[in-house]
């Protein structure tokens, strides 16, 4: 729209909850809505129309639906101020009322067809209408999909104007207009933006906004109403390159996604907002599977800063928390080299669909067949393109990895192919999910290159010259691994788990496997007293459902036993195939063990240094791997990636041993005869100022040997005890030997 409209339509509205700069942060429903219409060419006003949310509290709702507009034209109701005030008893009635009041207006004016909307900031457009709309399943009139934002309209004449700092008060003073009655409402000077504006405030703001529509239309400044915003009413997917350059304000993180998310809820989720075109990205974690988290590039920096508004706003029942991020950061995922998958990604307006758990001798007939039976023409959903339409995933080897992914023509036909979810191709189930272009990227990258995303820097396994990554084979299986744990499971669910194989349990021998960000990662190590045990605490307890006591999800468990060994590494960091560790036939080929991921660049050597731990007393308490837990490595001055004075541990995969006396029933445990270390200090920070002391302490150490003597406390919060041949654990998040 290059040419100036016929009619200005000044818009304002106001929401339960925050006003301001703050409108639509909060997420509260919108209760008023006030317009007037300004004749451009004519440069005359029409009345002042409010428009009243107010939802239908009452029983007789069968006898109300034929009512859910009430016009009233009452002005004492409402002391407001507006010329015609109208009810609704939603905001689905009330914006399809003002869509008819508004035409019915310019329908009788007779001096134009071409209405634009113009509010003062983005605000009222992008943060209170679409959202509002887009979380109840609202289909707004086309009239919201445009607007003029006056502040952007009135800094063309005023180029020094700062557009935050800007409102209708502003814009009124500098215009030299004059106004009949005094202000009753000034954002820029308002104590608490979250408090809900007067009835009046709504109306006198549409009017000053409206003056000054006019006077920006008068022979001073002869201003033209063109080239309004733009609000996208779809998302548009499409491919990005590496080599694209992506500005870092333009991005955002979004963590907490349903699992089930696609990138079509992620853009309802932000609707209102310009999202770039196949800028929502769904982030995977190791094992390919989403992860809850999402990279959303925006059109531009003021539409991101809109995003990071939304943090904590819901999508379905679970709220959303939204971060900046950076334009390597969305590369990282969405951002593909393959010529192949550019070409697969060519065709536009096409669904996609992965399929995961294929035959390794699955082909595009087969594949084709899966989604074509012929038997049935309700249950037919054709492949878009043929085999063209089909991309299987590869390693760079040529080797498939059983992921393919599918495009379909229209919604209709991709719902019809997910209804074959788990269906039988060969003698496999096939999973299928709605999928995205930047998934297929970042599937793609997993498989053909490096590790997309490194967590940390390169490996330190040049400082191990002399040790196998690998476990032999043949250890002696006496350890269980639990996976799928719920998040909030405490060792005390754990053992209430295991039931009566708590009494095989080692002391100490409880570990909880915790993540990069220091939260549980679901995965647990148990140290049993024999391998025969262990064994039987697999085969009984194997998928078994078990609850947490901090929350109300119940989740099943898988149980496999395992070797020192095998926990050893996947502590430090390395994976572990439950599908190995559940037979007993494994070979140096085939261990199901991959070597852990390190942290510093395999270029750059490290001086040694003296361990923190004698080796006599490391090889008592931990596996002979766990000792590189112990052992700090001094970077030489100068490194490049980080500071002089840093030390580095290696601790991809964190973990935290059981607390004293893991399971409840074993009490004291004498000391391991071989420690030879004379005793040691602990030193507990952060303990509360309220504490009570010695005692306190004496509680938390108990099953240690130590002598009460010779604990002490500072006056700054921080506790020392002597203990002579103990690991002694701060808890819940650090442990120290000493």
């Amino acid at each position: 729209m290059t040419a100036q409209v016929d009619y200005l339509v000044v818009v304002f509205t106001a929401t339960s909850g925050a006003s301001g700069e703050l409108l639509g942060s909060d997420e509260k429903e919108l209760v008023r809505l006030v317009w007037q219409l300004v004749d451009l060419k004519n440069k005359k006003l029409g009345r002042v129309n409010e428009l009243l949310i107010k939802p239908d509290l009452s029983d007789e709702t069968e006898e109300k639906e034929e009512e859910d507009v009430v016009e009233e034209s009452v002005e004492e109701e409402t002391g407001s101020g507006a010329d015609c005030v109208s009810t609704a008893t939603s905001v689905d009635a009330a914006l399809n009322l003002f869509y008819l009041q508004l035409t019915n207006e310019v329908n009788s004016a007779g001096a134009g067809t071409s209405v634009c909307l113009c509010t003062d900031g983005q605000l009222h457009i992008r943060q209170v209408i679409h959202p509002e709309a887009a979380s109840k399943n609202i289909l707004v009139p086309d009239c919201f999909h445009s607007f003029f934002d006056l502040r952007k309209e009135f800094k063309k004449h005023f180029p020094a104007s700062d557009l935050k700092a800007l409102n209708v008060h502003t814009m009124v003073e500098s215009l030299s207009i004059p106004v009949d009655v005094p202000t009753m409402w000034d954002p820029s000077a308002m104590p608490d933006p979250a408090a809900i504006l007067p009835a009046e405030v709504a109306v006198q703001q549409v009017q000053l906004m409206a003056s000054v529509v006019v006077a920006l239309l008068s022979e001073q400044f002869c201003h033209t109403f063109s080239n309004p915003e733009r609000v996208s009413e779809k998302f548009e997917s499409g491919t990005c390159s590496k080599m694209e350059k992506v500005c870092d304000n333009t991005v955002i993180r979004a963590r907490g996604l349903p699992w089930q998310s696609s990138d079509q809820d992620i853009a309802r989720f932000f609707r209102g907002l310009n999202i770039a075109k196949g800028g929502a990205a769904l982030c995977l974690n190791a094992q390919g599977r989403r992860n809850g988290e999402a990279l959303v590039r925006f059109v531009s920096e003021e539409h991101r800063d809109l995003a990071l508004q939304r943090h904590k706003h819901h999508m379905g029942n679970r709220y959303i928390e939204v971060y900046k991020a950076t334009g390597e950061d969305f590369l990282k995922i969405a951002g593909g080299t393959s010529n192949e998958v550019a070409m697969f990604l060519s065709r536009e307006d096409q669904i996609i669909v992965r399929m995961r758990g294929l035959p390794f001798t699955a082909t595009h007939e087969q594949v084709l067949t899966f989604f074509t039976p012929g038997d049935s023409l309700k249950e037919t959903c054709p492949v878009s393109g043929g085999k063209d339409g089909i991309l299987f995933v590869r390693y760079p080897d040529g080797r498939p990895t059983g992921d393919a992914f599918v495009l379909f023509s229209c919604e209709e036909h991709a719902q019809c192919a997910l209804k074959k979810h788990k269906e039988i191709l060969g003698k496999r189930y096939i999973e299928l999910f709605k999928s995205t272009a930047a998934e297929v990227q970042q599937v793609l990258n997993r498989y053909s290159s490096a590790p997309l995303i490194p967590v940390a820097p390169a490996p330190l396994v040049s400082v191990l010259p002399t040790m196998s990554l690998l476990p032999p084979p043949g250890g002696v299986r006496d350890c269980l691994r639990l996976r799928g744990l719920p998040y909030t499971a405490s060792i005390e669910d754990i053992l209430t788990f295991l039931g009566e194989f708590t009494h095989d349990i080692r002391p100490h021998g409880v570990h909880m496997v915790l993540n990069q960000q220091g939260r549980p990662s679901g995965d647990c190590f148990i140290q049993m007293t024999s391998a025969e045990r262990a064994l039987q605490a697999s085969q009984r307890l194997h998928k078994h459902v078990m609850s947490s006591q901090r929350g109300a999800n119940s989740r099943y468990v898988e149980v496999f036993p395992c070797s020192t060994e095998e926990m050893g590494l996947v502590l430090m960091g390395g994976t572990l195939s439950h599908a190995h560790t559940h037979t007993h036939i494994r070979s140096r080929s085939g261990t199901g063990l991959s070597p852990p991921p390190c942290l510093s660049p395999p270029s750059y050597a490290f001086s040694p240094a003296p361990a923190v731990l004698p080796s006599e007393a490391a090889a008592a308490l931990y596996p002979p791997i766990g000792q590189v837990l112990l052992t700090p490595r001094p970077l030489p001055p100068g490194h490049a990636y980080y500071p002089a004075s840093a030390q580095l541990y290696m601790n991809y995969t964190a973990y935290y041993p059981s607390p004293p006396g893991s399971p409840t029933t074993l009490g004291f445990f004498p000391s391991p005869s071989s420690l030879s270390s004379p005793g040691g200090l602990m030193r507990m920070p952060g303990l509360t100022y309220n504490s009570n002391g010695v005692k306190d302490l004496i509680n938390a150490v108990q099953g240690y040997q130590y002598a009460p003597e010779d604990a002490f406390m500072h006056a700054h919060g921080h506790v020392h005890a002597h203990d002579p041949a103990r690991t002694l654990l701060t808890q819940p998040k650090e442990w120290v030997c000493i």
